[in-house]
């Protein structure tokens, strides 16, 4: 069973990306506009998530490095596990130039070549210790958690994840789902994160689902599966080139993936971790340094007090772990000299 990693990335002090996005947004990105430039900056950390996957992950089949049209000039594009993916290279020209995440992700499976059993990281997606094929897919499925979660009603990103279970709802009788998967929606590995199977399990509804905040393992058949069922509302809202209400986002394919029963129970919280640079920037340059989990999430956030010198902690806690080089970085003469990918 072959495994690709897919990551997206982009490098905002671009002049050429900032010039593109102020012409189609009317905005800079920086933090007095509704555009969070914590969404796009990049903190230099991309070069650990490389080191963490051959040091810690040297099993995969491709990484397929997805970007528009950008590299940073330490990359090496031509190892031989490398696939360097230009968003017009699976994107729908129409759509294009694209700002906005779940589109960018909605037609992953569309990349040349790639794998039926891949997983998906955003770059702040870090792997931190040692990982076997195993923890993302078993028995050919993706590993995964079923469980019910509460989120406000308030919050923007309910409203796009509303949009996905509207679809799910339509598509799936979730007394037929949880009974014909009954073993694992309720695993006992769970714990107390299944506890609102529980209690929801008379309510005949689909919720939403808990989503760790992680590398997520997708077959790519479940993104054929869902655009066959929902072409029409993906590709109408493919044209929101910016995030808005009307969006699907990325837990639209997981959950049908969980719901068709394509998955292996696993609890994912186990041994991954997010942690909200804003409030827990100690907490997380102690589980870098201790290899405290296979796979951490360092969240950005435009509040975040001593930015520089959180960053400079977090640096030295992959530095730690991860100070040789990996084969994905080239010399650092060759690299200074070497034109940038547009």
């Amino acid at each position: 069973m072959k495994i690709d990693f897919v990551i997206t990335w982009v490098d905002m002090e671009d002049p050429a990306w900032q010039r593109d996005f102020a012409h189609h947004s009317g905005k800079t990105v920086n933090e007095k506009n509704a555009v969070s430039v914590a969404r796009f900056r990049d903190y230099g950390f991309l070069k650990y998530w490389f080191r963490g996957v051959e040091k810690f992950a040297p099993w995969v089949n491709k990484i397929h490095f997805v970007t528009c049209g950008q590299k940073p000039e330490w990359l090496d594009a031509s190892h031989p596990k490398l696939n360097l993916v230009d968003h017009k290279d699976y994107i729908p020209q129409q759509f294009l130039p694209c700002y906005n995440s779940v589109v960018i992700e909605r037609y992953l499976h569309k990349i040349p070549d790639i794998a039926e059993h891949f997983v998906y990281f955003n770059d702040d997606f870090f792997i931190i210790n040692s990982v076997e094929e195993e923890r993302f897919f078993q028995n050919g499925l993706p590993c995964d958690i079923a469980a019910f979660q509460y989120n406000p009603s308030w919050s923007q990103w309910y409203k796009r994840i509303k949009n996905n279970i509207t679809i799910i709802n339509a598509h799936f009788d979730k007394k037929e789902v949880m009974s014909r998967w009954h073993e694992k929606w309720f695993a006992p590995s769970y714990g107390s994160k299944a506890r609102m199977n529980y209690m929801l399990k008379p309510y005949r509804k689909f919720i939403t689902l808990r989503t760790p905040h992680n590398a997520q393992p997708f077959l790519k058949s479940t993104f054929e599966e869902v655009w066959a069922a929902a072409e029409k509302e993906l590709t109408e809202t493919s044209a929101n080139r910016f995030r808005a209400v009307s969006d699907y986002t990325p837990e639209l394919f997981r959950t049908w993936q969980i719901c068709s029963g394509n998955f292996t129970p696993y609890n994912t919280y186990a041994d991954t971790k997010m942690f909200p640079l804003m409030i827990r920037p100690k907490q997380a340059v102690r589980a870098i340094q201790n290899q405290s989990y296979k796979l951490v999430c360092i969240n950005d956030h435009v509040r975040i007090r001593n930015y520089a010198q959180v960053m400079e902690n977090i640096k030295n806690a992959f530095e730690s772990i991860l100070p040789e080089k990996s084969t994905f970085e080239i010399a650092e003469k060759l690299a200074k000299n070497s034109p940038k990918v547009k």
